[in-house]
């Protein structure tokens, strides 16, 4: 347009007037005289109705602080070959920058975007600061560029926020930003340091497939639903640190050394690839202050801020290290290399069903031991099975004692390599119940089991050795009371000849047989005699006393049975107390 032509129209603008300046070329005077035709004497501030800038190329730095947009603000395919400037502007429509180019600095630090706003496939070559920016509905950055610095510091995202497939060359910081509604980064690709420190997702927040290339902390954050991080990859050493009700890492890679430090969640972790040394461990105390836990503090799945596994199927154990995490729901079949899961701390698994229960007529008590999830959903799926085995089990499919035997001999191998033997005991137990129980085993070799189970619940239980000792010695000495003792101490009796004329006499001494007892038995006499000759068989040791012959064949099965139960208890003591 002439000078003249543009003066007439710019006088003719008044605040709050629609304009359309699609494929404008703009100068920084240009620029300049549009706003102040727009400004509006009351606030001194720009304030235009619905623009439309598509197209549009700004030569100069583009100044819209403080500008109010009261309709529609359209900037889709704009290019600013300087600093883009919207500080503290206000947009009351849908905003869009799709596709715009910001050579320069583009600043929207404490902008407010009353309706959704959207940067898809923006290109950001200078920093892009959106500090203190506030969306009031969505926000879409699918796909954009981020060249450089992404500063997005005490934003507030109230609507529904998108970043996915968005690519941060530069440092992303989005700390103390708050997300009201889900956040996606679903393959999001991060080329330099992340941050999320202090950030507040009060809905999904999601970066699946998202790559991670250069080291991260992620958090501390707290997120009240869910963290997606399925086939995210981590190409450096990264640290995660939030604060969340649930946390999906299925085939999630980590290239490199990770720590992830957490509370309240429920971690999955099914077929994710551990390359280096991995650490999931439970926080304690808050990351930060406590009252923006409290909608997970009050949420009914999280009964305290412990973290629980869910998963591990698929995975590769070998370089995991699990600290003070609830494992008592934990899918641990189809696991590789489970036996060298390293655990510290306090990892909890679940127990057998406390109490007394009857099966019919006959009482059945669980002695108390560490259990796999899947044994729970095993035998509650039984006929006729005791109540309290979970049965509810998500996931756990149809396996069986057959499936269930190496699981818990991996898991007893890496218990007893962190010298931690009574909780290697309860797995050996463990696996001796599926031994037991499957299927592919002869019936003489599940004879011996069962009987090992009776007498000594496999050598773990000495409670139980010891009652079928002191039952051994009863009937020991019962049985000898009655039978085995001679009614009478045999008498020796000493028979020769003297010789008439003198000389060497010779004496031949002989016992008499031991009678067989009549009369009364059981006497005060008997049972001291009966309780000496049964102590001795206890300790392998003959006591030397006249038996009868069946008291004879009664101490020689003592003397065989009872040392192997007193052995079998020792057995089980030891495994309790060895360390």
């Amino acid at each position: 347009m002439a000078d003249a032509e543009r003066d007439a129209y710019l006088s003719g603008l008044t605040p709050g007037a629609r304009i359309d300046h699609r494929g404008t070329p703009f100068t920084h005077p240009l620029l300049d005289a549009l706003l102040n035709a727009l400004r509006d004497p009351a606030s001194g501030h720009p304030r235009v109705g619905s623009a439309r800038f598509e197209w549009a190329t700004f030569h100069d730095d583009a100044h819209f602080e403080s500008t109010t947009f009261e309709g529609n603000a359209r900037f889709e395919a704009v290019t600013f070959h300087r600093g883009a400037w919207f500080r503290s502007a206000r947009f009351r429509l849908v905003t869009g920058f799709n596709s715009a180019v910001f050579h320069g600095v583009a600043s929207f630090e404490a902008a407010t975007f009353e309706r959704d706003a959207w940067f898809s496939a923006a290109t950001f070559h200078r920093d892009a600061d959106f500090g203190s920016a506030t969306f009031m509905h969505g926000a879409g950055y699918g796909s954009a560029v981020f060249h450089d610095l992404a500063w997005f510091r005490s934003a507030s995202f109230q609507g529904v926020t998108l970043f996915d497939s968005a690519s941060f060359h530069g440092d992303a910081w989005l700390r103390e930003a708050t997300f009201q509604h889900g956040a996606s980064f679903e393959a999001a690709d991060f080329h330099s340091a992340t941050r999320f420190e202090s950030a507040n997702f009060q809905r999904d927040a999601s970066f699946e497939s998202a790559v991670f290339r250069h080291t991260i902390t992620l958090g501390p954050f707290v997120c009240a639903g869910r963290v997606q991080l399925s086939q995210a990859e981590f190409s450096s050493p990264a640290t995660l640190l939030l604060a969340a009700h649930r946390l999906e890492c299925r085939r999630t890679r980590w290239s490199s050394t990770a720590e992830l430090r957490l509370r309240y969640a429920e971690v999955n972790l099914s077929h994710a690839v551990f390359e280096y040394p991995l650490t999931v461990a439970a926080e304690l105390v808050p990351f930060t202050r406590a009252l923006e836990e409290q909608a997970l503090a009050a949420h009914p799945d999280t009964p305290d801020s412990g973290v629980r596994l869910a998963t591990l199927r698929g995975v590769d154990a070998a370089h995991l290290v699990l600290a003070d995490i609830d494992l008592s729901s934990c899918l641990f079949t189809g696991t590789v290399h489970l036996d060298q899961l390293r655990l510290e701390g306090n990892c909890v698994f679940g127990t057998v069903p406390p109490a007394v229960h009857w099966r019919g007529w006959r009482p059945i008590r669980f002695t108390r031991r560490r259990t796999l999830a899947e044994e729970h959903h095993w035998r509650a799926s039984q006929p006729g099975a005791a109540p309290g085995w979970n049965a509810g089990v998500a996931s756990a499919g149809h396996l069986g004692p057959l499936h269930l035997a190496p699981v818990y001999r991996a898991l007893r191998k890496a218990f007893e390599d962190g010298k931690h033997e009574p909780g290697a005991a309860d797995f050996y137990y463990g696996e001796m119940e599926m031994r037991r129980h499957a299927a592919d085993i002869p019936r003489s070799e599940r004879s011996l089991l069962t009987a090992y189970w009776a007498l000594s619940g496999y050598g773990m239980r000495a409670s139980r050795a010891l009652a079928w000792l002191g039952a051994a010695m009863l009937v020991t000495i019962v049985l000898l009371m009655g039978s085995g003792l001679p009614q009478e101490t045999p008498k020796q009796e000493a028979a020769g000849t003297v010789p008439a004329d003198g000389g060497k006499v010779t004496f031949e001494i002989d016992k008499e047989d031991p009678q067989n007892p009549t009369g009364n038995r059981f006497t005060g006499e008997r049972f001291e005699r009966a309780l000496n000759v049964t102590l001795n068989s206890v300790v392998f040791r003959s006591s030397g006393q006249d038996l009868t012959t069946a008291g004879t064949y009664i101490e020689m099965t003592a003397r065989l049975a009872e040392p192997v139960l007193l052995g079998l208890a020792a057995l089980a003591v030891r495994s309790r107390i060895k360390r």
